[in-house]
């Protein structure tokens, strides 16, 4: 038996490879799903059947493109109706080498949602593993919302079932395979240990304390939030994502093919780091540092082509995987050889301040009045934040971009001053003049003892 685990870093999800004797399944496959095939060969092995656990909402699943190389059958659950694959009955069993695959019908997070229960017949009848999808997460459980108020209640009745009902019931020794790992968007709490198991998650995870009336009012009340970009995800996952094939490099621009393609329309995203964007960029680019590139899901257009801007070449290839994981089929091109070839032909660039919070705690200090803009998160914020800052998420700033006063100096906050980066390139692109990045963030004013609010 072999199981390997891949992880897409842009949405924190993670894909499994499971093969017994001469045959394999795959959970949940990323999109540029060559990896699958490249594992299946050196194993000797054939990619059978393709499981996928439910209908995703925050990245592409290359389930289709994934069958169509390999010839494997897909299959999926009973909702919503899916355009390909095969839909599955509650309790049917596939046999995989020495293994025996049991899809389980586990409502909650959405009402298709399955989950995989895997036996070894060569060791006994027990459950080894099960992929739960997003119904079970070390440390936490799915979201409830994706069914609109009017269904969060049932939504997330259905979700405690099929946990206690279902799931914990498997076994106590049984690995958790889950789809996402800390810092997706489908749920708060995800634990940053990657592995665990079912008596762990019924001892620890702290949903799991919960009676099921207190869980229910929990995920009631729950805040999430729904990025643009998931409704392109949905209608892909529904109907099946165009094929991309393998190739992934986009084409190396000229200065001049590049200031062409801005004039025709193209979106620049700029994914260096606050510093290198803060004292140079094109004018209107956003930046997106690549470790938080899962925002462009807020901002970048799909419609229109799009254009980077990198600070290190080997980024490239993560940077595009990334985009093409999340939708984004649109990259154009790369400014060859980066912003040097840019400013050496006397093309205008652009900059914004950049602020130590020494820097800033003088300023407040000494009666200056700012702009303290905090972009973080609902729950970061509710931790503690700096006196009279106004506050919006990220994801809502262009929306709300007229509630932001324009007659002071904005300083821009985050955690540690990537997230703050977007915001300060939001504002310049919208035509504020006097902008900074908070460099450090609320992890630099928490370490130097400066005073927060509750």
């Amino acid at each position: 038996m072999i199981v390997e685990r891949f992880k897409a870093k842009i949405v924190a999800h993670l894909s499994y490879f499971i093969g017994s004797g001469n045959d394999a399944m795959v959970v949940d496959p990323q999109r540029d799903c060559q990896i699958y095939i490249d594992v299946a060969q050196r194993e000797r092995m054939r990619i059978k059947y393709i499981f996928e656990t439910h209908r995703n909402e925050d990245y592409v699943i290359g389930s289709r493109e994934l069958a169509h190389l390999t010839g494997a059958q897909v299959y999926h659950g009973p909702w919503p109706a899916f355009t390909y694959g095969n839909t599955l009955e509650d309790g049917q069993q596939f046999d995989l080498g020495s293994l025996k695959i049991t899809a389980t019908h586990t409502p909650g997070h959405t009402p298709g949602c399955m989950s995989y229960a895997v036996t070894d017949l060569d060791s006994g009848k027990d459950t080894i593993l099960v992929c739960t999808g997003d119904t079970l997460f070390v440390n936490d459980v799915g979201r409830t919302d994706f069914g609109g108020p009017e269904n969060r209640q049932s939504w997330s009745e259905s979700l405690y079932d099929s946990i206690f009902n279902k799931l914990l019931p498997l076994g106590d020794a049984a690995i958790i395979c889950p789809a996402h790992g800390a810092g997706s968007v489908c749920a708060i709490g995800i634990a940053d240990r990657e592995w665990s198991t079912l008596g762990l998650e019924r001892q620890m995870n702290p949903v799991l304390q919960l009676s099921r009336a207190e869980f229910v009012e929990y995920k009631v009340n729950e805040h999430h939030e729904y990025v643009p970009y998931f409704r392109t995800m949905e209608k892909y996952n529904l109907e099946g994502a165009p094929f991309i094939g393998s190739n992934f490099t986009p084409k190396p621009l000229s200065v001049t093919e590049f200031q062409s393609k801005i004039e025709a329309g193209a979106q620049v995203v700029d994914t260096r780091s606050p510093s290198a964007f803060a004292g140079a960029h094109i004018s209107d680019s956003y930046s997106i540092p690549h470790s938080v590139l899962s925002y462009a899901g807020w901002f970048i257009k799909f419609d229109n082509p799009i254009l980077l801007v990198n600070e290190n070449p080997n980024d490239l290839d993560y940077v595009v995987r990334s985009l093409v994981r999340i939708g984004y089929d649109n990259v154009e091109g790369y400014l060859s050889d980066g912003l040097s070839t840019w400013y050496r032909v006397g093309f205008p660039l652009h900059s914004l301040g950049l602020l130590t919070v020494q820097e800033l705690k003088a300023r407040l200090d000494a009666g200056e009045k700012l702009t303290l803009l905090d972009v973080r998160s609902s729950a970061e914020r509710d931790e503690g934040y700096i006196e009279s800052t106004c506050y919006i998420y990220l994801g809502h700033l262009e929306k709300q971009i007229s509630d932001v006063p324009s007659d002071l100096p904005i300083v821009s906050i985050c955690n540690i001053g990537l997230r703050a980066s977007i915001a300060a390139s939001l504002l310049r692109k919208h035509g504020f003049e006097n902008v900074y990045n908070l460099i450090g963030g609320m992890s630099a004013w928490h370490q130097s003892d400066y005073p927060i609010t509750h």
